[in-house]
């Protein structure tokens, strides 16, 4: 197939924003942009439809925020796309009301995403995006996708433009280098966590299964496996590089770290003290929900009611050296105690890897634009305040981030309780103006000596912000 020429209302009419990849963070993005008419907006993903982690939908799992980290209320809790107008328009508002639930369900989660992804327009599932440029002679953004046709093959080529990229393409399921050969070989009992309910018959059949990841991930897989396998002959194994099997941070005022004021602080730290800090803060985003970790002790002590103790090893502060195949099927690993020193080796016909994600790479897609970012020492983009990329001045267009500014903007990049705040900030710095007011302060907690610096207006906040004009036909 050749590229299409793009027809002369594409480039007479350029878009004023076009989302790349359409996750719970675009999603948030794109309902929030949907009511400011003057707006033109487009997002793609290669995907049929909205699925969020299908593989770790367990029955009774729910997620570590509260449901008003939905994709809306905390900047518009009047939008339509709330997770409570959801309810209300499935005639559930009363039974939620007496469930009291302050976390919800991840499969309700799914199911309400789904049902605003359905209800949106705008939304283009099966395009895969093939290439970005930037056009100075149009001073706009070229972007070239391939639309899909149900079964993923490609079935068209199109091209859009646009005034300003938001790129949500989220992160990838990331396995440890000594068992990506495992991992990737046919027929090796060797999984990730992502895909886990893909795989879970097969899983609870093996005579000894591994979990690997001391994650919220990692100890509900533990836990699901655990309620079904036999008593007394459970023969599970949960190994962990982290010191111990700990619960998550989830004080009222350690959640503070997921505050704007947080992002804001944090944002304004030397470089290498933002490295330094990040791994410390493990405990805040990677720890163990303190539900979950009782859930786990309450299975282990039933099964214990009549002497003798489960068949299973609880084992933190190891790590994996190398891995290899016994048989044709079951897995040898070999393991290092970081505090004693000492190896050992496990072998086991199963494993789960929840190793957790990596924000996914874009060096492919955005290799055209790769000449315009501006890098730190370490070599990662450099992003502002407004969860811009920071680009060589020639480019007028703007280029926001979402899910990818961790090292800039801390432990909140990630986070779904601020999905609908950096969306208001993305919008309100692409339309100029202030659809979506801010609170100036949102945490109990100073973080710092020196007073936060008020924001500068929007209309000065970078040299390489294209905004939309102020009088744009209704889309």
């Amino acid at each position: 197939m050749t590229t299409p020429q793009p027809a002369a209302s594409a480039v007479d009419q350029p878009l004023d924003l076009v989302g790349i990849g359409i996750g719970p963070f675009n999603l948030s993005l794109a309902a929030l942009a949907a009511p400011l008419g003057e707006l033109r907006t487009a997002f793609y993903d290669q995907n049929p439809a909205f699925h969020w982690h299908p593989g770790l939908l367990i029955d009774g799992t729910t997620l570590q925020v509260a449901h008003l980290a939905d994709l809306v209320t905390l900047a518009d809790p009047t939008s339509p796309w709330s997770f409570l107008n959801y309810l209300k328009t499935r005639e559930r508002l009363f039974p939620f009301y007496f469930a009291e639930r302050h976390h919800i369900h991840r499969a309700e989660y799914d199911a309400y995403c789904r049902w605003v992804s359905q209800n949106l327009t705008g939304l283009h599932f099966n395009h895969h995006i093939d290439a970005v440029r930037w056009n100075p002679e149009r001073v706009l953004f070229e972007i070239d996708y391939t639309q899909l046709d149900p079964e993923g093959e490609a079935d068209a080529l199109g091209r859009a433009y646009t005034r300003n990229l938001v790129l949500g393409v989220g992160t990838a399921p990331y396995i440890p280098e000594p068992l990506r050969p495992l991992a990737e070989a046919p027929g090796v009992p060797v999984v990730h966590s992502a895909d886990y309910l893909d795989h879970r018959e097969k899983l609870l059949a093996a005579e000894h299964i591994t979990v690997i990841g001391a994650g919220q991930s990692g100890a509900e897989v533990f836990l699901d496996l655990l309620r079904h396998r036999p008593e007394g002959r459970e023969k599970l194994h949960w190994l962990a590089r982290s010191p111990a099997f700990a619960p998550m941070e989830y004080s009222k005022l350690g959640l503070e770290h997921f505050t704007p004021d947080y992002t804001h602080y944090f944002r304004a730290l030397p470089e290498s003290v933002r490295d330094q800090v990040l791994p410390r803060q493990w405990q805040l985003h990677q720890g163990i929900d303190a539900h979950t970790i009782a859930a786990i002790h309450d299975e282990l002590y039933r099964r214990s009611l009549h002497g003798g103790w489960p068949d299973t090893v609880l084992t933190p502060g190891v790590f994996v050296r190398t891995a290899g195949r016994v048989g044709t099927t079951r897995v040898e690993l070999h393991i290092e105690h970081t505090q004693q020193g000492t190896r050992s080796r496990l072998t086991t016909d199963a494993v789960v890897l929840a190793t957790g994600y990596r924000e996914r790479r874009v060096d492919t897609l955005l290799a055209a634009l790769d000449p315009y970012i501006r890098r730190d020492s370490g070599g990662r983009p450099r992003i502002d305040e407004h969860h811009r990329l920071v680009l060589d001045p020639s480019v007028k267009g703007a280029v926001h981030v979402q899910n990818a500014e961790t090292h800039t903007h801390g432990v909140g990049a990630p986070d779904l309780g601020l999905a609908a705040w950096r969306s208001a900030v993305i919008l309100n710095a692409i339309t100029g103006k202030d659809p979506y007011p801010l609170p100036d302060r949102t945490a109990f907690t100073t973080f710092g000596l020196e007073p936060r610096p008020q924001p500068r207006p929007q209309n000065h906040t970078s040299e390489n912000r294209h905004t939309i004009p102020r009088q744009l036909p209704v889309h």
